[in-house]
């Protein structure tokens, strides 16, 4: 799915285009007890309710694609029978209908989601009735393809509200205010099918994650049964292991910022892309070369990538190995930080055998707020 594709999806939340059908939720407490139940044709609930789970429903298919939202695929073994595929599609075609199915589902949450307080299940069951769309990337209403059906499942923490005072209207005074249990917005979730090229997708579901670096394994492992992928951070890690162990002795500041400058050029001609920039190996070394490293270490390349990544397959976000906010040079005392743009301001150089970073200062240079002046130019 692209950023397109979701937007796509995420507009079906509003009450003018509501394709949700059914809904389903479980509150379990920190014990992993089912407290209460909720099963309800959507369109029942209040309408103020309504609007509480469509913010729900839009925050779950929120946040940065390949961080927070990652597509993954069923590896064959889950796509056979009784594999995790056929019961989530099992769930799907039920239209959340069978409540076995549906309980099987609220137990393989609790069993394999952490959390150590109280939580929230929600399950909505949703179709839309995709319409074509004309030349002009406009949409036909009336010249629908097919029903997109799909579920999304939000996982959302339950926290005690902050104590405090409030002002009660009824009795015109301020008074203590009762704490109560509020809904917070998931921290974990999932699309499936996927919508892959505007078309149902049962090969693939999107996956969400509000802390990209804090990835429920077991869910993804054992309910959904996808590959768990290499988190953002672990991304950037082992793409600076590749870039430092195919540099090694020659992995000094005109390189690295070069590289760094290749990226981001990179990510600045692709902006407009609705898929997210993707390095595959060949990519990665392809961005070396052109960013002029020597053919002598792209020699060794393949045999180091493959030392330090193990699925052929995997590939690296470019927008999680770089920023494109600042360039970040830091030292055991000093950080020094610069839009990428502006890198080439930072010099590397070496007076009397010592290495120094140089920075080029104009007539506004502050410290901490205060406008300093800096030495004129010497006349040569």
């Amino acid at each position: 799915m692209n950023k397109k594709e979701i937007s796509e999806i995420k507009k079906l939340f509003t009450t003018t285009r509501c394709a949700a059908t059914r809904i389903c939720g479980c509150y379990v407490d920190g014990e992993k007890n089912q407290k209460t139940k909720l099963k309800e044709a959507f369109l029942s609930l209040p309408e103020e309710e309504m609007f509480k789970y469509f913010n729900i429903f839009r925050k779950t298919l929120s946040g940065t694609l390949g961080k927070n939202l990652v597509q993954m695929e069923f590896p064959l073994e889950q796509e056979a029978p009784g594999g995790t595929q056929e019961f989530l599609l099992q769930l799907r075609n039920s239209q959340l209908k069978d409540d076995a199915l549906i309980d099987e589902f609220y137990q393989k949450v609790i069993d394999t989601y952490i959390c150590p307080e109280n939580y929230y299940i929600i399950l909505v069951h949703c179709a839309y009735d995709i319409p074509a769309k004309a030349s002009d990337n406009l949409e036909m209403d009336d010249a629908s393809d097919y029903v997109y059906e799909f579920l999304v499942c939000s996982i959302c923490p339950v926290k005690l509200s902050k104590p405090g005072l409030h002002y009660n209207p009824d009795a015109n005074i301020i008074e203590n205010l009762i704490q109560d249990w509020v809904v917070d917005m998931p921290d974990t979730g999932f699309l499936f099918p996927a919508f892959t090229d505007r078309n149902t997708d049962i090969h693939n579901l999107m996956f969400y994650s509000k802390k990209p670096d804090v990835i429920q394994t077991d869910v993804i492992d054992t309910l959904l049964g996808c590959r768990i992928p290499l988190s953002a951070r672990t991304q950037k890690e082992t793409f600076q292991t590749i870039i430092e162990e195919t540099l090694d002795n020659s992995c000094n500041f005109e390189t690295v910022m070069a590289i760094q400058e290749t990226l981001n050029e990179m990510l600045e001609a692709r902006k407009e892309d609705p898929e997210p920039v993707v390095l595959d190996k060949l990519e990665v070394k392809r961005l070396l070369a052109d960013s002029g490293v020597e053919n002598e270490r792209l020699d060794e390349f393949d045999q180091l990538y493959d030392s330090v990544v193990e699925d052929d397959k995997a590939g690296f976000v470019a927008a999680n190995v770089t920023s494109t906010r600042a360039c970040e040079i830091r030292t055991p005392d000093v950080i020094i930080k610069v839009s990428p743009d502006k890198a080439q301001l930072i010099e590397s150089k070496v007076i009397d055998g010592i290495p120094y970073l140089m920075i080029q200062a104009t007539d506004q240079v502050e410290v901490n707020g205060i406008s300093v002046r800096t030495p004129a130019p010497s006349a040569e």
